[in-house]
């Protein structure tokens, strides 16, 4: 499924989506029309995990949709290192020659999980990027720039990303109906969540609000991924009206007590702090490790 957000007259930024259904994930080509330079944000890469086999065809179709516009892929963005779907930025890089970038937080991603996941021998500099982002940078995108927002809460890495009246926003924020970031995995919290999100509800009331997941909240019988600065505001059922800190940091620690961790957790971090490259081979095959927590006694 595939969508297209410009209206008329085309404006020079103009956006493509492209949903993964298996992950719920969107990711984004962007580009700047007059001059053909693009970036894609948040690329998937294909993963079965009974089967361990991982495939391309979701970011192929984001190379023959830039192809075919005849545009030139000169940024893979991340806007955070994601738990739910493996990236697919190192494979775009090696096709595109792209730089690759996601916010510098991915220093503390990988000094906290390096050791949970048995990563040893990463460097934990975040040298598999090419650049790392501050709150404040600009990065050229033709006749367009492309300001970072730091935006951490969900996980330390987050950052927003601001082109014209649109901001991608990752998993900070869900559709109104759907609320808003978990922020129970290492390194999350809710009150720094808090605050990144009054950073974007701070942004004009029209600026256009690009998601990184949807889930169809109850009720609601298609996917969604774009939405407003204003309906956030008026409509998201976990700050909308003027919620307190207070009382959204009691609701959201209360509501991560209860959910699960996502299946593709592991996988998808011991990949994306890596920036999309598996790891190393270990005689020939390489292998992601699974954690395992069991009771005392067991292994004796």
């Amino acid at each position: 499924m595939t969508g297209l957000a410009w209206p008329e007259p085309a404006p020079p930024l103009r956006i493509e989506s492209f949903f993964d259904e298996a992950t719920n994930s969107v990711s984004y080509l962007i580009a700047d029309l007059p001059t053909r330079a693009a970036a894609v944000i948040d690329a998937v890469l294909d993963f079965d995990l009974a089967s361990g086999k991982i495939a391309t065809a979701s970011a192929d179709r984001i190379l023959n949709s830039a192809e075919q516009q005849g545009l030139e892929i000169r940024w893979i963005l991340e806007t955070h290192v994601h738990a739910d779907h493996l990236s697919a930025g190192a494979y775009l890089k090696q096709r595109t020659g792209a730089q690759t970038a996601v916010g510098k937080g991915i220093l503390e991603v990988q000094r906290t999980f390096a050791p949970i996941v048995g990563a040893e021998g990463m460097a934990l500099d975040g040298r598999e990027f090419d650049r790392l982002l501050n709150d404040g940078d600009r990065l050229p995108l033709g006749s367009l720039e492309i300001e970072v927002m730091a935006t951490p809460g969900h996980t330390p890495a987050c950052v927003t990303y601001l082109v014209g009246d649109a901001a991608f926003v990752g998993d900070t924020l869900f559709m109104p109906d759907y609320g808003t970031a978990r922020c129970d995995f290492p390194g999350g919290n809710a009150r720094t969540l808090y605050r990144s999100m009054q950073k974007i509800l701070s942004l004009p009331p029209e600026t256009r609000l690009f998601l990184c997941h949807d889930y169809k909240a109850p009720g609601r019988d298609t996917f969604a991924w774009e939405t407003t600065v204003a309906e956030q505001r008026e409509r998201n059922i976990h700050i909308g009206g003027g919620v307190e800190e207070e009382a959204y940091v009691a609701m959201r620690q209360a509501r991560d007590a209860t959910l699960k961790v996502p299946k593709l957790l592991y996988p998808a971090i011991q990949v994306n702090m890596r920036g999309g490259r598996l790891p190393e081979p270990v005689g020939g095959r390489r292998f992601i490790k699974l954690p395992v927590d069991a009771p005392d006694g067991l292994a004796d």
